[in-house]
């Protein structure tokens, strides 16, 4: 019976918040349901603590018990439109039914009620008519400047009534009719108030926050806003025209060729750097960018969005798409707005006819404006930027030569690094012939190096890798070139894998085996191939009785050496959990990674990806034994046992 009236009840949440027909009504009935166990048309709301900022609260807010970062405290009051009554539980009676002056008296606008009868506008307001009165909460008034305040009540037939009239229109709006991106013709003059529905519930008017809706009139409905609203007349651009603090932004506007789009019909959010932004960025980049029409206009369209924002819209941190086509954060910290979670927003809201405004201390440079040195200057790669600029690379780097950069990672260098020529020559094998995207590569593909050299791209389940080194984070794509970044340095391919074998005494045995076994053509054909290659050691730990049969036998010597060979290329970085590699002779090889090393069939790789032209190289310190009986067809079984003993 419990389960069944838990699942009624879920089932009635869900409908409840599905039929609701806007952003804000949904949020209003969650919180109605939040509040209903206090009593009948109860709300539940999330009150930032310090401050008078009370919201209803959405599931989110709910289990979070979070806004802008700050924690809340949860009050239960009466929903819109209803009044407690004494020994009666919740809100069970409905706001009496009066005009909208005396409205404004029972909801939080006292100030505004007693402007609208220092204004003369008292008898509008009860008479008849149907209006809607966006009415300044008694905070807001109290949080006008002094100077403002004294300017509209000084002259109150006038400055004070005009005002007063902005915040009204000619005909009920409840907030089901407040649709996002709407205007509506105030009784001012006609000067629209424009009007913003959020999806998480918030309803702004001019940028101010709808902080009491549909609070219900005999001639009208009044919805209580947390700031007084002015007249918007201007457009985005003409802040922009206007303001010495955005001198900079003005001349890169007009050089981009952005200010028809500015001054254009639209719902943009603009953040605009100072001339003090402008000035953080090192002269020579500025310099660049401003006299390059396709980086300049990348790095303006980073700073506007393609909706409108308003600051009381946000209450956590969103991605936002901007023109430019990535996206900003677009969060808050307790009453500061931020961006990619730093708080650089100097004025808020200053609306335009076609966006909003607001006013940044930082210049924000999306990667398509950066060259590829800029690309690669960042916390992990470091180590890396350093060593191409001292292998005389930067100004293959900072010039608009069209190239990928792969960028290893701090921790894939050896300690107290130093330049050789050797270092020199791999870095510049580094750098790719052309600009290119991780989403482009394919399985062997190949990839010229400005030295002069041939990489190949290995795809696996779960990593793309070009030869040895696997990318590690996203890609990012500059003004001319790409960065990947790798989680190794490179190991290009220096021979085919029996020229590999040959350069490394740990393999001389090895090698005389291959010979003996007639299998010297085979590691030298084109491929690919993956060998597992026991090193010394490993023939060593044999009994020498074995090993001697085992040398005198080609045919049982190249049945063993093939379990140890493969036909494509695995490196290391392609080695999951549970990888699978088919052998050329006997049954399947098991490999996993564990802390940072490949084991083959429980046996260890003590050096991995030496990479050949045609394949790749695992030095293993043991043979490598068979995980069935499968393998009988290598071995007498008497053999196999002593082989293989560890």
């Amino acid at each position: 019976m419990q389960h069944l009236t838990l699942f009624t009840l879920a089932i009635t949440l869900i409908a409840t918040i599905c039929l609701a027909k806007s952003p804000y009504q949904s949020v209003l009935q969650h919180s109605r349901i939040r509040g209903r166990q206090h009593g009948p048309n109860v709300c539940a709301m999330q009150k930032i603590q310090g401050t008078d900022k009370k919201y209803f609260t959405n599931c989110k807010q709910w289990y979070h018990r979070k806004i802008c970062g700050k924690p809340t405290v949860i009050s239960y009051e009466c929903c819109p439109g209803y009044e407690k009554l004494s020994g009666e539980k919740g809100c069970p009676a409905a706001l009496p039914l009066v005009n909208i002056y005396n409205t404004l008296g029972v909801v939080g606008a006292a100030t505004t009620k007693m402007y609208s009868e220092r204004a003369q506008l008292r008898e509008e307001i009860e008479g008849p008519g149907s209006f809607t009165f966006f009415a300044p909460s008694n905070q807001a008034w109290a949080a006008l400047p002094t100077e403002i305040l004294d300017a509209l009540v000084s002259n109150v037939n006038i400055e004070l009534l005009n005002a007063l009239h902005y915040h009204m229109v000619n005909h009920r709006l409840t907030s089901e009719d407040l649709k996002h991106g709407s205007a509506f013709p105030s009784m001012y003059q006609d000067f629209n108030v424009h009007i913003h529905h959020y999806p998480n519930g918030i309803v702004t008017v001019n940028c101010a926050r709808l902080v009491k809706t549909d609070q219900h009139a005999t001639n009208g409905i009044v919805h209580v806003v947390d700031r007084v609203i002015t007249a918007v007349t201007n457009n985005v651009h003409t802040f922009i025209d206007t303001d010495d603090d955005l001198e900079t932004l003005r001349t890169a506007v007009a050089a981009a060729g952005l200010t028809q789009m500015l001054e254009s019909d639209g719902h943009y959010t603009v953040f605009a750097p100072t001339n003090e932004a402008f000035e953080k960025i090192p002269p020579e980049m500025l310099k660049r960018i401003l006299g390059d029409p396709v980086a300049l206009r990348d790095l303006l369209n980073y700073h506007i969005l393609k909706n409108m924002q308003c600051a009381e819209s946000i209450t956590s941190g969103t991605p936002l798409e901007t023109l430019q086509g990535t996206v900003l954060e677009v969060g808050c910290d307790g009453s500061d707005m931020t961006l990619n979670g730093k708080a650089i927003i100097q004025k808020k809201d200053q609306l335009g006819t076609n966006g909003v405004v607001h006013y940044i201390n930082e210049l924000l440079i999306p990667d398509s404006a950066k060259t590829l040195l800029e690309l690669a200057q960042g916390s992990v790669i470091t180590t890396a930027t350093k060593l191409f600029v001292d292998a005389g690379l930067g100004s293959h780097l900072s010039g608009s030569e069209a190239l990928t950069i792969l960028t290893p990672q701090n921790e894939a260098f050896k300690e107290g690094v130093t330049m050789t020529g050797e270092l020199k020559k791999l870095l510049k094998n580094h750098i790719l012939k052309e600009q290119l995207s991780s989403g482009v590569l394919y399985h062997r593909q190949e990839l010229e190096t400005l030295g002069g050299i041939k990489l190949r791209v290995l795809v696996y389940r779960n990593s793309l890798c070009i030869e040895n080194s696997c990318i590690a984070a996203h890609d990012k794509t500059g003004r001319f070139g790409s960065m990947f970044t790798v989680d190794k340095v490179l190991t290009p391919p220096m021979g085919t894998i029996m020229d590999v074998l040959k350069s490394d005494d740990r393999f001389s045995l090895l090698v005389g085996a291959i010979q003996t076994a007639g299998l010297t053509e085979l590691m030298n054909q084109a491929g690919p191939h993956t060998v597992f290659a026991p090193t010394n050691d490993a023939f060593s730990a044999l009994p020498k009785a074995d090993l001697n049969k085992l040398m005198g036998n080609p045919q049982e010597l190249a049945s063993v050496l093939k379990y140890h060979m493969a036909k494509e290329i695995l490196v290391s970085g392609g080695v999951g959990s549970h990888t699978r590699l088919k052998p050329l002779q006997g049954d399947k090889l098991e490999l996993n990674m564990r802390n940072q090393t490949v084991y083959i069939n429980k046996v260890p790789v003590v050096e991995a990806d030496l990479m050949a032209t045609n394949g790749v190289v695992h030095a293993v310190g043991a043979i490598i034994k068979a995980s069935t009986l499968c393998m009988t067809v290598i071995f007498l079984t008497i053999v196999y046992s002593r082989l293989f003993h560890l």
